[in-house]
């Protein structure tokens, strides 16, 4: 006979508290019946299975025992289990995977028990609230919220978000501000996290996200959709770069954003602590759209190496300082906004190095094919930069060239190959004297000037290269000269010999 204890209080403390959590009834009920069962196992046994339940009609609470019937014997833990051969004599006809539920009297909630019951339930209450706030807010990260101060934790701001609190770090604030207990925030919600203790939601002044949802708050036109913001690259508290692009021809991105008499873009700067912002048209044309980005810099010439996402700006002398702003803020935010590694050059030094390039080849071209001057720089002129260009080079390509006709292509190509054939043997000598084996002069990916760049790096023998990770045989080898695929494959090639001889040879450590 089960033996129940009616306590209609507690369904309206459960009441209570659900409207004052703003949590649902069933969850707090929940967190009483664990309550009550974590203090029935402390009375009954820890080790235990002991359930609470209330009777969500009249709130008689019921105890019981849980016991689990297995199929194996001995049971694992016999406090919880029982063997179905026994669990079949006490109820005929159960199952493995059922349970035997035996009532048990009810208790007296001691002090220590109902501060223990306290416990649990408000720490079961807190978890719901928090889940509750997560589900809430997972789905709102990139908007900007509205918040008070509510305490200041090591320069840590705790904002009262109404029905949450979220976190703003002091690294997320703009420098120079500061705010007080009470005071009104505007900020970003740039995370939002499911943790057991502390805050879930993460709130940030600084993020580049914030600027462009201020712009969409203070521009219909972006709120529309007429026009986007494409990137945003940012200094807080000291500058912004803004790229934006109009899909309506007829409208302008860039005076759209600023507005009448700048009334826009003044009410961004002023949330922001008044960073300046630049804002630039986005261009598809990497080049342009580069250019655009170190405004109010005036551009020269773009190089662009689109593979290494790097870039040459030469810009004339007396624009150096401005393209490169205060401690390189400038050509720092254009990077940023383009995702290209810029470096700016001025005209003089773009000068001053084409120059030295050209000297270099000239002087190549003078020394390894033993012409003059005249031709070696026509040579440079027309773009070869190698030897090895000229001697693959098609006939008609060299004849082509002012000033040579067919028979000094032939002549150019053969004094090319011979300087080839006269640089490979010295290097081919030069990599037995450093004691470089065969054996790995044998892999085709290596040129001549690799094996003897090895040797000098000690690398001589198979082991050695099998030896190697596959970055570490690309940095010997030099920028250009092998990606780390290759190297990888080369490597794992070199180890072969290791297991060729099974049991019989030694099988030494790969490095990973």
């Amino acid at each position: 006979m089960e033996v129940s204890i009616p306590r209609p209080e507690l369904l309206l403390v459960a009441d209570a508290v659900a409207r004052e959590k703003m949590i649902e009834r069933e969850e707090v009920l929940e967190a009483m019946e664990q309550a009550m069962g974590k203090a029935g196992r402390a009375k009954y046994g820890l080790e235990k299975d002991i359930r609470a339940t209330i009777d969500r009609k009249n709130g008689e609470v019921k105890l019981s025992r849980w016991t689990e019937v297995v199929e194996e014997e001995p049971v694992e833990n016999e406090a919880t289990q029982m063997p179905l051969r026994i669990a079949q004599k006490v109820k005929p006809g159960i199952s493995v995977g059922e349970f035997i539920v035996d009532p048990l009297p009810p208790i007296d909630f001691g002090r220590i028990a109902a501060q223990t019951a306290k416990q649990v339930i408000v720490q079961r209450v807190r978890e719901v609230e928090r889940k509750k706030q997560f589900d809430e807010y997972k789905d709102r990260v990139g908007e900007v919220i509205n918040g008070v101060v509510k305490r200041t934790e090591y320069g840590n701001l705790m904002v009262d978000l109404g029905r949450a609190e979220a976190l703003l770090r002091r690294d997320e604030t703009i420098m120079r501000e500061s705010f007080k207990n009470g005071d009104r925030v505007r900020a970003y919600i740039y995370d939002v996290r499911e943790e057991t203790r502390g805050p879930q939601i993460f709130l940030s002044r600084t993020h580049p996200g914030f600027l462009a949802k201020l712009f969409a708050q203070e521009v219909p036109e972006i709120y529309d959709g007429i026009i986007e913001i494409k990137a945003v690259a940012r200094d807080p508290g000291s500058r912004a770069k803004m790229a934006v692009i109009s899909r309506d021809s007829s409208i302008d991105p860039v005076g759209a954003c600023v507005g009448m008499r700048g009334s826009r873009v003044q009410a961004v700067v002023a949330e922001l602590q008044g960073e300046k912002i630049d804002i630039i048209p986005w261009s598809q044309e990497s080049a342009t759209f580069i250019v655009n980005a170190l405004a109010p810099a005036e551009v020269s010439k773009v190089v662009l190496d689109d593979e290494e996402r790097r870039v040459e700006v030469v810009v004339p002398d007396d624009q150096l300082s401005l393209a490169i702003g205060r401690r390189g803020q400038n050509v720092r935010l254009a990077s940023q906004l383009t995702r290209y590694d810029i470096d700016i050059l001025t005209e003089a030094e773009e000068s001053e190095r084409r120059q030295e390039d050209f000297r270099k080849r000239t002087g190549l071209f003078v020394e390894g094919l033993d012409v003059d001057d005249v031709i070696a720089g026509l040579l440079v002129q027309e773009g070869f930069t190698t030897i090895e260009e000229i001697a693959t080079a098609e006939d008609d390509e060299l004849a082509s060239i002012e000033g040579f006709d067919e028979n000094v292509a032939a002549e150019l190509k053969r004094r090319a190959s011979e300087w080839l054939e006269r640089v490979e043997a010295e290097n081919d000598q030069k990599r037995r004297d450093l004691g470089v084996e065969d054996a790995v002069a044998e892999f085709d990916v290596f040129t001549s000037a690799m094996l003897v760049t090895l040797g000098e790096k000690g690398v001589k023998t198979l082991d050695d290269l099998a030896d190697l990770a596959g970055d570490e045989l690309v940095e010997m080898l030099g920028e250009g000269a092998m990606d780390e695929e290759t190297a990888n494959a080369v490597i794992m090639a070199a180890r072969e010999h290791w297991f060729e001889g099974g049991a019989e040879g030694e099988q030494p450590a790969a490095d990973a």
